[in-house]
């Protein structure tokens, strides 16, 4: 491990462009949550349709994040990242020009492979290059770029919504992600240690299947309710899942070294996954609820999510340097009881919400989020080999990106669903008792979340009894 003198300027500005790329990705998936009633209007296609450009994104973000393990073993992390930046070029001139909404989610999927590519590298080369003392810090600052980008995607995209047009949300990122590029291009010097893999295509496919899967089963439910297409499509996904385990089980070709996943890691990882589902569902479900049920205008809607963003953009890298001096006790356990408490506020006042009341409850969620997201990754690291750090960037970050994807297909089949159970119900209606019960889920979440958490310290602490006794 390099000492922290070490930490010279090309591997700050190496980590710099990949977490621009990566920043870059995220902001656009969800600056476009409050061009929804636009797009909607514009191209003709309902809630259910258009939540594809996020939930189709994060879906595909999630399966290529999948193949990162193996390819940051056998590919330079520079080719990885000049092939990112390409497809993001590509993939914004679509958008930017799309004449329809099937080339717009074209062009999304080209900047979903983009982003999954980019923010497994991202850690990948943190944990590479930092020495273990700074590991909290830099992972702060990884959190901070991840984290800050879904809550500004809104204010982003309403601004550009509202006074100018969509479209100018891509055209603008263009030029940044060329700057991304040469930056990127004359500083990443990280060389791989190729290993001689064979490629897990198997394996791929039956994670996309059943990743695909469970989104499916989840739109069903909020076209069908529980009638016989939600059952059949549940019962196939969990087909799918018995075969691939099945086939994991037995196979001698791995996606990931599943090896890492010890009862701490999971743990973490389990709390990684929920703060993610939780900080995406939110900056979903709140634009929605703002301009269906507020009825604010899209910039309005955006601007909502921006002081909680500041605050977050702030607190990261400060909770990174905390975990880095007291360990991860206390600021997780502190994360995950703030973030119980917004979603508790969210939903008991969900009928009394307004503007400025939404601004404080998110305000305190972002606080819980910041201070637990980047140190959960940090803290799980300590317990995984360091041969095995790309398989822990690449689960990691696939689970938190998939976290996103759930919660964004839950909050809007909850929505949805409502049109099902009460006839002839208005949109303003059905997002108020959907958006109460997406809140309600979104506590319960919360509520396990903090009890794993507190008992993952306990087995730290057995754990480390244990060591000390031998």
């Amino acid at each position: 491990m390099k000492s922290t003198e070490e930490i010279n300027i090309r591997t700050k500005l190496s980590i710099l462009a990949i977490g621009l790329l990566s920043f870059l990705g995220i902001l656009i998936e969800t600056s476009m949550n409050v061009t929804f009633p636009t797009l909607m209007q514009q191209m003709n296609v309902s809630l259910n349709t258009v939540q594809w450009l996020t939930t189709g994104y994060l879906l595909l973000v999630t399966i290529v994040m999948a193949t990162t393990a193996y390819l940051l073993k056998r590919i330079n992390v520079k080719k990885v990242f000049l092939f990112a930046v390409a497809i993001n070029i590509a993939g914004s001139f679509l958008c930017a020009m799309a004449p329809d909404f099937l080339i717009l989610l074209i062009g999304r999927l080209f900047q979903s492979a983009s982003t999954g590519l980019a923010t497994p590298t991202l850690f990948y080369i943190i944990f590479r290059t930092i020495p273990m003392q700074k590991l909290g810090q830099y992972n702060g600052f990884a959190a901070m770029l991840i984290s800050l980008a879904p809550a500004l995607g809104p204010t982003y995209g309403g601004i550009l919504n509202n006074y100018f047009s969509w479209r100018i949300i891509f055209w603008i990122i263009i030029p940044i992600l060329f700057i991304v590029l040469w930056i990127g291009s004359r500083n990443i010097s990280l060389e791989t240690k190729k290993e001689d893999l064979s490629f897990d295509f198997i394996g791929l496919f039956l994670l996309a299947l059943i990743l695909i899967g469970l989104e499916f089963t989840l739109t069903q439910f909020s076209k069908y309710g529980l009638d016989y297409r939600f059952q059949f499509s549940l019962f196939s996904t969990l087909v799918i899942l018995f075969v691939y385990l099945v086939y994991d089980h037995f196979s001698s070709r791995h996606l990931f070294d599943f090896s890492i996943l010890k009862p701490i890691v999971n743990l973490r990882l389990f709390n990684y996954f929920s703060l993610q589902a939780i900080n995406i569902g939110l900056s979903f479900l709140i634009p929605i609820f703002a301009e269906n049920f507020l009825k604010t205008n899209s910039l309005l809607a955006g601007l909502i999510l921006l002081p909680g963003s500041l605050l977050g953009a702030a607190t990261a890298p400060i909770a990174g340097s905390w975990y880095d001096k007291v360990g991860a006790k206390f600021p997780l356990i502190l994360s995950n009881s703030l973030i119980v408490f917004g979603a508790f506020l969210l939903w008991i006042f969900t009928d009394h919400l307004t503007i400025w009341l939404i601004m404080f409850f998110y305000l305190i969620l972002r606080l819980g989020f910041n201070l637990g997201f980047g140190n959960t990754m940090s803290d799980a690291s300590k317990y995984v080999d360091n041969k095995k750090r790309a398989d822990q960037s690449s689960l990691f970050n696939m689970a938190q990106q998939y976290a996103g994807s759930i919660g964004t297909a839950v909050m809007s089949a909850m929505i949805a669903f409502q049109s099902i159970i009460f006839s002839n119900i208005s949109s303003s209606k059905a997002t108020l008792i959907g958006g109460r019960l997406d809140f309600a889920i979104l506590f319960i979440l919360a509520i396990l979340s903090l009890s794993l958490t507190i008992f993952c310290q306990h087995l730290i602490k057995k754990n480390n009894q244990s060591i000390s006794n031998q």
